[in-house]
């Protein structure tokens, strides 16, 4: 069984798939790993550290695509997906529910493709879900960039030249990576407000140490997203919510929905009405974003107000993201490991609802569903 990680090429990405831990659970099993030269480097694991762990090191991408089980951090290109052998398997970030043509490039070349975006939200499938992992570096690095750019103390101090008051910190989105951001600002000493449609979220930023909102929340459909609010219910919760915007010296928002533009929590009315010096930090904003103004990776300066699209939150604390990710994926593909190697099995309860294509077919409803596809496969 050879194993092949790749240099991550897209940019701004320096997370690698593997690390010298999940290395030695690999060659363990008796898989040969194979790594690209460089591929750790920009998360602070060098050859000479994955040489130890028992990886060997190869020179191109060419060769280190050239395995059986491909492993990755960010979406591969067309022309990489050609230098994977047919028949091979393929297990990262794929964004398969929008990347439409890379799903059929991975199916024309009968690549088995392992999205970590599908896998399942259960108990099970704990350990193997990067996109929780990944979401809660994302949450931390979020507020850490919010603190550096921001004119304030996160926290009161009492000083010889006067009481500084705590910053008043607002999280909107209550996910994985708004906990964090919650936990992370709590941390810092600030004073947080956080929202969410969900009701439920309110217990939970309460149990961080956080006030909840007190805006319009409603119940959630079958796949856990909030159903989509009517016009009155969309003003009131706007209402509300420029209140908090509007008093807050730092505001990180989360709310994303896989496969759809993120919605607007803040318009431009809103952020025109914060004070001069006021950071957002939109961690929706590759998705379109949650903030009006917001550009997917750069900074925007408005009246005073400085808005950041962050689109690499995680690449920023790249050491621990790609500890935690390694460790997602080796726990991920172990679920298909046997005594005699690799098999994929279709029916296991987190890889199979994780496969997206195989032989030579797009497998996944979601994703058909996306494409347009009849839902069943035949």
């Amino acid at each position: 069984m050879r194993l092949g990680i790749p240099l991550e090429r897209a940019d701004h990405e320096h997370r690698v798939a593997v690390v010298p831990a999940s290395i030695k659970v690999f060659t363990g099993w008796g898989w040969d790993v194979a790594v690209e030269t460089g591929a750790g480097n920009a998360a602070g694991f060098p050859d000479d550290a994955l040489v130890e762990a028992g990886a060997k090191i190869v020179a191109d991408a060419a060769t280190a695509h050239d395995a059986d089980l491909v492993l990755r951090v960010a979406l591969p290109t067309i022309e990489e997906v050609e230098l994977i052998p047919e028949g091979a398997v393929l297990a990262g970030f794929l964004d398969p529910f929008v990347a439409t043509d890379l799903v059929e490039a991975l199916a024309a070349r009968n690549i088995t493709a392992l999205a970590v975006e599908a896998v399942p939200r259960t108990t099970l499938a704990q350990a193997m879900d990067a996109l929780s992992s990944q979401a809660n570096i994302a949450g931390y690095a979020a507020v850490m960039l919010a603190a550096s750019a921001s004119p304030k103390f996160p926290s009161m101090l009492v000083t010889a030249a006067g009481t500084i008051p705590p910053a008043r910190t607002l999280v909107l989105g209550v996910g994985v990576a708004g906990l964090q951001a919650i936990a992370t600002f709590k941390r810092l000493g600030s004073i947080v407000h956080a929202y969410d449609i969900r009701p439920e979220t309110k217990e939970q930023v309460e149990s961080l140490g956080g006030k909840f909102v007190a805006a319009p929340t409603v119940e959630m459909d079958e796949g856990g997203y909030a159903k989509e609010v009517d016009e009155e219910t969309a003003a009131k919760q706007q209402e509300i919510l420029a209140e908090y915007v509007a008093k807050a010296d730092m505001v990180v928002t989360t709310a994303q929905i896989p496969g759809r533009p993120a919605p607007t929590l803040v318009t431009a009315d809103v952020v025109a009405g914060m004070h001069p010096g006021s950071v957002i930090v939109d961690m929706a904003a590759s998705s379109g974003g949650n903030v009006e103004g917001t550009v997917a990776g750069e900074i925007v300066e408005v009246n005073g107000v400085t808005i950041y699209g962050p689109i690499d939150l995680p690449s920023q604390v790249a050491t621990d993201a790609s500890r935690m990710y390694a460790r997602n994926l080796q726990e991920l593909v172990g679920r298909w490991r046997t005594e005699d190697g690799f098999t994929v099995d279709l029916d296991d309860a987190v890889a199979g609802p994780a496969t997206i294509t195989h032989g030579g077919k797009i497998i996944h409803p979601r994703t058909r569903s996306a494409m347009g596809l009849e839902e069943e496969v035949s």
